[in-house]
């Protein structure tokens, strides 16, 4: 049987940056990235702002409903209410996406992806009226309410703000002039987008 060493002998773990901000001394420029290191490092915020857009689009409709008081022209209720439900589970699946495949990676060398930090409380945040929401319009397709535009504003700003930052937030993190802070060109063509 193995004995086990005593306390003393035992090493400590390696210690692991997980502060957002890089392991150095003073923080020297990074040289200039040529165009195709750029595109490299930059891919992962375009394809999340493609996403992002798509949001900001479908937002922009809902809640401009909501401040007119009236649906967009030749826009029927119902479609008025499929659109903020496909709103809803978009999102919804977008960020399990994330929380699931695209956080826990970049979370090894970015603190900006744990858990409990910046833009996972920001996801949690904006669920708090996701739900809410998703819950209202549910209740309008099934008939047990009327669609009241000034309601649905009033649950819209309870998460819009957060919202538009987080879209803004996850972009900037995941742009180029950030992601090579952290990671190898290497490191970047391995992380699946």
């Amino acid at each position: 049987m193995a004995s086990t060493p005593p306390e003393d002998t035992v090493p400590e773990p390696p210690v692991v940056n997980t502060d957002s901000t890089p392991m150095t001394k003073e923080e020297k420029p990074l040289p200039k990235l040529t165009p195709s290191e750029f595109r490299q490092y930059n891919r992962m915020a375009e394809h999340m702002d493609y996403f992002h857009s798509h949001f900001r689009a479908t937002w922009k409709v809902l809640y401009g409903a909501c401040e007119a008081g009236r649906r967009p022209h030749n826009m029927p209720i119902r479609q008025f209410i499929s659109t903020g439900q496909q709103f809803c589970h978009h999102l919804t699946v977008h960020h399990t996406i994330e929380e699931q495949h695209i956080f826990p990676v970049l979370a090894k060398k970015m603190s900006a992806f744990q858990k409990e930090l910046d833009l996972l409380t920001q996801h949690k945040q904006i669920h708090n009226g996701l739900d809410k929401l998703e819950t209202y319009l549910e209740a309008c397709a099934n008939g047990e309410r009327d669609l009241r535009l000034g309601e649905m504003k009033e649950i819209l700003d309870s998460f819009g703000e957060v919202l538009w930052q987080h879209l803004d937030d996850e972009v900037k993190q995941l742009g180029a002039e950030n992601m090579r802070k952290y990671w190898t060109l290497e490191e970047m063509r391995r992380i699946a987008m």
